[in-house]
Order: structure tokens, then sequence, then C-alpha cells
């Protein structure tokens, strides 16, 4: 009977011990596979957007919502007084300026997912892509996320499942969308002195000073500044595209640790079309153009 009791009591030991990992491994398991879930996602969303895909209409079973966080600039950098807002596309209302109407969208098919999450980072006041930050004729900052049901995983979470508890309860994210143009260091042109070979931004695009100024960029009859070719050239056909995933997306609202940012340099045009009145954004990697 002794050596029984030993017995249980060494079991009951082991078991204790095994019952106190069997948790931190379910968590391992469980992060490896959420992991696994975000790696093969962004691909599929980096290749999309670097692509300017607009036939994939699939992905209007996965994203549920896009929000932008804009911010209205006035000229020379001077943030807006009703400072930044946000609304969501396809929502019931937009709170913004009526020119931020330009950026409004249903998510309804996968070229206008796409083309939202392609909204550049800097637009001008008619929602033209810009290439540097000098504003200086005003502009939007926008800060794009997205709300998604992963496109990978169990195959019961994918669609045609209409069980609304089954879909509640699936692997989601929010994706912070960032599509910049290539930082130069120029900061914009303000009034004061400037010596020789100074580089600055300027209506929408660089110049550079070829003796001591104080003189304004483009001022009639002045010689004292010159386009940067290059520059211009180089921000207007190179961007970054940065994708940081946040996850697990939680009913209540908040988020969990996940933490992963994807980026990529996409090489080409980023052209605006319209329709009805709708901005929309969509890369031409093979396409190029000469900045004005």
């Amino acid at each position: 009977m002794v050596e029984i009791a030993i017995s249980l009591a060494i079991i009951g030991i082991a078991l204790v011990a095994i019952l106190g990992v069997l948790p931190i491994g379910l968590r391992m398991q469980r992060d490896n596979r959420e992991q696994t879930v975000i790696n093969q996602d962004a691909t599929i969303f980096m290749e999309a957007i670097r692509g300017g895909a607009r036939g994939a209409d699939d992905l209007t079973n996965y994203v549920y919502a896009i929000t932008n966080y804009w911010t209205w600039f006035y000229a020379n950098g001077v943030a807006h007084s009703s400072g930044a807002n946000g609304y969501t596309y396809g929502g019931a209302s937009i709170t913004a300026p009526s020119i931020a109407n330009y950026f409004s969208a249903p998510i309804n098919s996968g070229a206008n997912i796409i083309s939202l999450l392609t909204t550049p980072e800097y637009v001008d006041l008619n929602g033209g892509p810009l290439n540097n930050r000098s504003f200086d004729n005003g502009g939007f900052s926008n800060h794009v996320v997205a709300y998604v049901r992963s496109i990978s995983g169990p195959a019961v979470e994918k669609p045609p499942q209409a069980n609304a508890n089954i879909v509640r309860d699936s692997f989601s994210y929010r994706i912070l969308c960032v599509n910049g143009p290539v930082e130069v260091s120029a900061t914009p042109w303000v009034p004061g002195q400037y010596g020789a070979g100074s580089i600055v931004g300027f209506g929408y695009g660089f110049r550079q000073a070829t003796t001591a100024t104080t003189a304004q960029p483009g001022s009639l009859g002045s010689t004292d500044w010159v386009r940067v070719p290059y520059l211009d050239q180089l921000t207007a056909n190179l961007h970054e595209l940065r994708l940081t995933f946040l996850w697990p997306q939680l009913p209540n609202g908040g988020l969990g640790f996940g933490r992963q940012t994807f980026r990529t340099m996409v090489a080409g045009q980023l052209v605006m079309t319209t329709t009805n009145n709708q901005a929309l954004y969509y890369y031409q990697s093979q396409t190029f153009t000469n900045a004005p």
C-alpha cells in the first residue's frame, strides 16, 4: 500500500507539471498558426496592391470595412483647424470636408478594395497623389486601416459559411496601409536665407539653389533656383508600400499583441481614375511617367 501511495504521488506531481505546461503549448500552437495565416495573407495583399489588381472580387468576402483617418492641411503644411477625423468606406455617414468625398467608395468589388488600400499617404485638394509632404497648396494626409477576416485558415470559416457565430469567431485582423512616396531629404521652402546647393520642396517638386538667395522658387525673372529632375522623377515613379498587420481583432473591438510590418518598393506610375466622382488609385508597375 505504501508503494502504491508513493507511485500515485509521483504520478500526481507529474500530471500537475504537465497540466501547467499544456496551456503554454496551446498558446504557442495558436500563435504559430496565426503567424502562418498572416504571412500567407500578407503575400496576397502585397502582390494585389503592387500589381494594381482589378479582378480580385473574392476579397469582398474577407474585407468588411476600410477606414481612413485623414488630416486636412492648409498651404505650407499648417494643419486645418478641424484636425484629424475619420470615416468608413461604405459606412453610413462621412464626416469630412466636401473635398474629402473624393476618397469615398463602396467596398463592393475587389477593384475598389485594392484602390482604397492603395490610397496615397499624401494627396492634393483634388485627390491627386503628392510626391512630397510640402503641401505648398494644401492637401490631405491619409491613414488607411482595413478590417479583414483571414483569407487563409480553416475551410469551415470561409464562404459560403452562413453561420453568424462561426463567421464572428473566425480569426480576423487589421491592416495599416501606408503608400508613401520615396522620402527625399528636402524640407518645404519657407522664407529665409538659403545657401548655394540647398534643396527644398516647392510646387509639388524639388528646387535647388544656384546661389545664396532669399528669393522664392518660381519668382518671375529669378534664376536663383532650378528644378531637380532626378528627384522629381524618383518620387513620381518609386513608392514605398508598407502594410502593418495587427492581430487578432477581438470581439470587444480591441486588438491582441500580434504585430508585423511588410515592406516593398513599387517602381511604376501611381494613377488616379474617377468613377462616379470617386477617386480610385492603382499602381501600373510597368508604366512610368515624366514629372511635370
